[in-house]
C-alpha cells in the first residue's frame, strides 16, 4: 500500500487508524516517522514519504515519534492472510527466529538460501531479515525498559542485544532517547500512548508479571473470540477467570502464563514468563491466538456483499477467528475432539495433559501444566486411549510423524503443502484439514462446508445446506471464508458442540 502516495495521504490527513501497521509514514523535515492515525497536525504532503515497515524507516534513518508510538501498531494484515515466501519469512522473525538461529536458520526453516530472502524481503519491505529483527529488538526493549524495574544490562541480554553498547545505540537511534531517558518519561508516556499504546502500566502483584496492552484495529467482536477459547479450555493448561482467558505457554526459552481480557480499545495483556527473552514471542503468539492483526473492515465488506451475510455482519461486526498459541498442539486437540461432544474431548486433552504435560508453578493459582509434546505423547501406550481403534490410529500415527519431523505445523507453513501432507494420514478427512487449517495455520479462506453446525446454519438462514452447493456460494466470500464461518457459528444455539477442542 505504501506506494499509493495519494492514498496515503488522505488516510494520514483523516487520521485513519485502520491503516496503522500498513504503512508508516517518514516526515523529510523533522526526520521522524509516524502511525497513519498520529494526533499531530498532519505535515505537508510534499513532506511526507511511505515505507513498509518500521524497519525500512529506520533504516533510512528515521527515528520514532514520541507522540504516537509507532513501533506499537497493530501489526500488517499481510502477513497473516498470505502464505507466500515474505509473509511466511515474517511470521517467522515475529517469532524471534532470527534472534535465536540467525538469517540461515530462518532460510533453512523455509527451504530457501539466505540470498532470496534477504533480496524478496528487501523489495517489499525495504528492510532485510537483520533489520527486522533489530526493530522488533527495540520495541522489545522499550517495552522491558518501561514496564520493569530491571537494570538496563539484564534488559538488553532479555530483548536480544549482544552488548550494552549495542542496545543503547539501538534504543537512542530509535527512539532519540537513551534507555535512561525512557525510563524517566514514563509518566507522561503513559498520559500519550493512549489506546494504541502496547505496553504503558507498571506491573503489580504476582513478581515478574508485566501488564501489557495489545491494540487491534476495531471494530473486535469479542464473543465468538473468547467465548470459544473459554468454552474448550483444557483443564491445568487454560481457564477463565474473572473475565480473563488464562493460559500456560510453552516457549523458546522456558514457559510463561499469559492472562488476556478484552478492553473496549485493547486486550489487556498479563505475562509471567520463566525467562524474559521470551517476551516478543509470548506477544506475537497471544496477537496470532485472538486474530489481532486482522484487517476487520476489508473482511466485512466483502462479506456484507452477500445479502443473507449482511445483517449477521451488521449485528455484531469484527468476528475474529480463533487460533492458537501452539499448532502441534491444536492438531492433536482436534483429532481427540473427532466425533466426540466438547465436554468428552476436554477430559480426554486433560487426562493426557496430567499424565504426560509439563508441571508448571502458576503464583495465581489455576493452571498446572504445559500441554504434551509431540515427542511425549509419542511414547504413550495406545490402548491406554480410551476412544475408538480407528481414532487411536489417527492419534498416534499424528503425534508420531509430528515427533519425528515428518510432519511439522508452524507459522512458516506452506499451507497448501500442510493440507496435502495431513490429508495423507489415515483418519483425515477435509473437515479436520480445514478446521486445522483455519484455527491453527493461520488461513483465512479455509472453509467447513461439511460440518454440521456450518450446514444447520445454512439451512436456516436459506443458504444450500449441501457441501457442493454451498462452496460454490461461498465463492463470493473469498478470501475472507473462515470468517463467514465464524459469522454463521454465531447464529447456532449450540455452535460449540461442533467445533473441535
Amino acid at each position: 500500500m505504501h506506494t499509493d502516495t495519494e492514498r496515503c495521504v488522505r488516510a494520514v490527513q483523516s487520521k485513519d487508524a485502520r491503516f496503522d501497521g500498513w504503512f508508516f509514514t517518514a516526515v523529510l523535515t523533522t526526520r521522524i516517522y509516524c502511525r497513519p492515525s498520529c494526533p499531530v497536525v498532519p505535515p505537508k504532503p510534499e513532506n511526507m514519504t511511505f515505507y513498509p515497515s518500521a524497519a525500512a524507516c529506520q533504516q533510512a534513518g528515521f527515528r520514532a515519534c514520541k507522540r504516537c508510538r509507532p513501533d506499537t501498531s497493530p501489526g500488517s494484515p499481510e502477513w497473516n492472510q498470505r502464505a507466500d515466501l515474505v509473509a511466511r519469512a515474517m511470521r517467522l522473525i515475529g517469532d524471534g527466529i532470527v534472534d535465536r538461529e540467525g538469517v540461515p536458520g530462518l532460510a533453512a526453516r523455509l527451504g530457501y538460501s539466505t540470498r532470496q530472502i534477504e533480496r524478496q524481503l528487501l523489495a517489499e519491505l525495504g528492510a532485510g531479515p537483520l533489520a527486522l529483527a533489530r526493530a522488533q529488538r527495540a520495541q522489545t526493549a522499550r517495552l522491558l525498559v518501561e514496564t520493569t524495574a530491571l537494570p538496563m544490562a539484564e534488559i538488553a541480554f532479555a530483548a536480544g542485544f549482544a552488548s550494552i553498547r549495542t542496545f543503547n545505540d539501538t534504543v537512542r537511534e530509535v527512539f532519540a532517547l537513551s534507555p535512561s531517558e525512557l525510563r524517566a518519561r514514563l509518566p507522561k508516556t503513559r498520559t500519550q500512548a493512549g489506546g494504541g499504546g502496547t505496553a504503558v502500566s507498571a506491573p503489580a502483584g504476582t513478581p515478574g508479571a508485566l501488564n501489557l496492552r495489545l491494540p487491534f484495529r476495531a471494530p473486535l467482536n469479542p464473543d465468538n473470540l473468547f467465548g470459544h477459547l473459554a468454552a474448550t479450555a483444557v483443564p491445568g493448561v487454560e481457564e477463565w477467570r474473572d473475565g480473563a482467558y488464562r493460559r500456560t505457554l510453552r516457549l523458546p526459552y522456558g514457559h510463561g502464563i499469559a492472562a488476556l481480557t478484552p478492553k473496549p480499545d485493547h486486550i489487556a495483556c498479563r505475562l509471567t514468563l520463566s525467562d524474559l527473552r521470551d517476551l516478543p514471542v509470548a506477544i506475537s503468539r497471544c496477537r496470532r491466538m485472538l486474530d489481532l492483526d486482522a484487517d476487520p473492515v476489508a473482511v466485512d465488506e466483502q462479506l456484507r456483499t452477500d445479502p443473507v451475510l449482511a445483517p449477521l455482519v451488521a449485528k455484531a461486526p469484527g468476528r475474529r477467528v480463533p487460533r492458537t498459541v501452539d499448532e502441534a498442539e491444536f492438531a492433536v486437540r482436534a483429532v481427540l475432539g473427532q466425533q466426540v461432544s466438547t465436554a468428552a474431548a476436554r477430559t480426554h486433552a486433560a487426562r493426557l495433559v496430567t499424565a504426560y504435560g509439563d508441571p508448571v508453578d502458576d503464583p495465581e493459582g489455576g493452571l498446572t501444566h504445559l500441554f504434551p509434546t509431540p515427542q511425549a505423547l509419542a511414547a504413550l501406550d495406545p490402548e491406554s486411549l480410551a476412544m475408538p481403534r480407528t481414532r487411536r490410529a489417527t492419534f498416534t500415527t499424528l503425534v508420531g510423524q509430528l515427533a519425528d519431523g515428518t510432519l511439522h505445523l508452524g507459522v512458516e507453513s506452506d499451507w497448501s503443502e500442510a493440507r496435502a501432507r495431513l490429508l495423507a494420514l489415515p483418519g483425515f478427512g477435509p473437515w479436520t484439514v480445514d478446521v486445522i487449517a483455519m484455527r491453527a495455520l493461520g488461513d483465512p479462506d479455509a472453509f467447513l462446508p461439511t460440518d454440521l453446525g456450518i450446514r444447520r446454519a445454512a439451512q436456516e438462514l436459506g443458504l444450500p445446506s449441501t457441501p457442493a452447493a454451498l462452496t460454490a456460494r461461498a465463492a463470493a466470500w473469498r478470501p475472507w471464508r473462515a470468517y463467514a464461518v465464524q459469522y454463521l457459528w454465531a447464529t447456532d444455539s449450540h455452535p460449540i458442540n461442533f467445533l473441535p477442542v
